[in-house]
């Protein structure tokens, strides 16, 4: 279980600031000067705006405070470095959380406070704190007191593993540890242990990962966080032409030339499988819908499968010849299925019209 760095990083929200007067316009300044003061922002308790008169305007009322109902769910993902945070990390993205890797965690409570202005679409969010951030790390403690003062629900995953496993990890993708420097891996590793002790004592839930791969790893994350439903699998159903190539993002393939083929009827040639008569000749033909039953059960099994192993997305790939006519028919039934099995679908049709 290898980290890696590739989560989305948030955007801060702009603050809407005034057109500054001419009596409040900075000066050029040189190196080492004082900087002039930031025009005032209009409406923001405690400052003065201006009119574009120039009057000065008092704007002492404070502005309501956010419900407490806007205040998005907040997890803290720390832990050893190797041990999955960037799995549980992904795990949560998985689940609709908005994840945001190695935030300095001085900016923790304005990331909420961003979640809150989202008027409910950052419901929850995941952020992704560890030893990378070096010196802003020593920030925690008082982000933590922050977030508490102000009443946000907040809970610290922690990931852990032994010295033994994380050696391993590392010398398998040969990097050094961050905390290393001119020393060894293990050094590295009991320098960080003392970093994040205290932490590890706060935290809501440690997670060991030695014997664990990503997929069991994934499974505990979802057993925590995506409460009593199952895991969504969604699935893509694409149809396309073998003369064209096989999709080269195809979990699985099935072929449909052992269906008699509509280009040879001239009266269905021109149309595609979207017609009503050809996808009723499609289905009509000797095992067509034995076929659409018994793949559609088959699926039932793969898809479960691929639940317990947290995979979250499949594309099935429907081909015939052209990937007009046979394919595009069935790939609508197999789609229909899947739909009616609660599984979220989506029907592409990569060939179609190329002929």
């Amino acid at each position: 279980m290898n980290e890696h760095d590739a989560h989305p990083t948030a955007q801060p929200e702009q603050t809407p600031t005034t057109v500054p007067t001419a009596d409040s316009r900075p000066d050029p300044q040189g190196p080492g000067e004082a900087a002039a003061p930031l025009p005032a922002v209009a409406g923001s308790p405690g400052q003065e705006a201006r009119h574009e008169d120039g009057a000065q305007v008092s704007t002492d009322v404070t502005p309501p405070g956010i419900p407490d109902a806007a205040i998005p769910e907040l997890v803290i993902i720390s832990g050893m470095s190797g041990a999955g945070r960037s799995t549980a990390a992904k795990c949560l993205e998985d689940l609709g959380w908005f994840v945001v890797d190695n935030l300095p965690p001085a900016l923790i409570p304005t990331m909420v406070e961003l979640g809150a202005r989202s008027q409910g679409n950052v419901a929850r969010i995941a952020v992704v704190v560890d030893v990378r951030g070096r010196r802003f790390f020593d920030n925690l403690r008082d982000s933590l007191a922050d977030l508490e003062s102000k009443s946000v629900t907040r809970r610290i995953v922690f990931l852990e593993s032994s010295d033994d496993a994380l050696v391993r990890r590392f010398e398998s993708v040969r990097r050094p540890h961050p905390l290393q420097g001119d020393g060894r891996i293990v050094d590295g590793i009991a320098a960080e242990r003392e970093l994040l002790r205290e932490l590890r004592g706060d935290a809501d839930l440690v997670i060991d990962t030695s014997s664990l791969n990503v997929h069991e790893l994934r499974a505990k994350m979802d057993a925590r966080f995506a409460g009593e439903e199952e895991p969504e699998l969604r699935a893509t159903v694409m149809s396309f032409g073998f003369k064209y190539g096989l999709p080269v993002d195809a979990d699985l393939v099935v072929d449909m030339r052992f269906l008699p083929n509509p280009h040879w009827v001239p009266e269905l040639r021109p149309y595609t499988g979207l017609n009503e008569e050809v996808s009723a000749y499609v289905l009509n033909q000797p095992g067509a819908k034995e076929f659409l039953d018994r793949y559609a059960e088959l699926l039932q099994l793969v898809a479960a499968g691929y639940r317990r192993e947290g995979k979250r997305y499949v594309t099935i790939a429907v081909g015939c010849t052209g990937g007009k006519h046979r394919s595009v028919a069935m790939s609508e039934k197999l789609a229909a299925r899947l739909a009616a099995e609660g599984v979220e679908t989506v029907v592409v049709h990569r060939d179609m019209g190329r002929e």
